[in-house]
């Protein structure tokens, strides 16, 4: 890990290749993150989650999550990461990331205690800059 980076390492969870490929480009180009763990579907991102809790300084600090994906969707991906180690839920902070402008996804999103922040897609350089976690 570079020491020039904000984050030791971050995680995408997000159903679109493209989306993810163009995502990561960006954390690394604008120095956000050493290591980005990249995953299509969140329930291998909650079989990452759980090993990487064995070696708690290798766990994300911020994890941005899709909400609409096949099979388990962003919420329910929030309803397994509750029952995760507190080792990653204490370090691992989410912010979610939607297409849709839907007030109830904003109020759901806002109703969980692991969700940091709440973005529309795409994640560009203004909005890196703004997070501060």
């Amino acid at each position: 890990m570079s020491s020039a980076t904000r984050y030791a390492s971050v995680m995408l969870i997000d159903d679109n290749e493209l989306d993810n490929f163009i995502n990561k480009k960006l954390l690394e180009n604008e120095q956000f993150a050493g290591n980005v763990y990249v995953h299509q579907s969140a329930q291998a991102a909650l079989e990452d989650l759980r090993k990487l809790a064995t070696s708690p300084d290798k766990l994300p600090e911020v994890i941005f999550l899709d909400i609409m994906m096949p099979g388990m969707d962003g919420f329910a991906f929030l309803e397994e990461f509750d029952k995760l180690q507190n080792e990653v839920k204490g370090k691992s902070k989410i912010i979610m990331l939607s297409t849709s402008e839907s007030f109830k996804d904003l109020n759901r999103a806002n109703q969980s205690r692991y969700v940091y922040k709440f973005l529309n897609k795409p994640l560009n350089k203004p909005v890196l800059d703004a997070i501060n976690i």
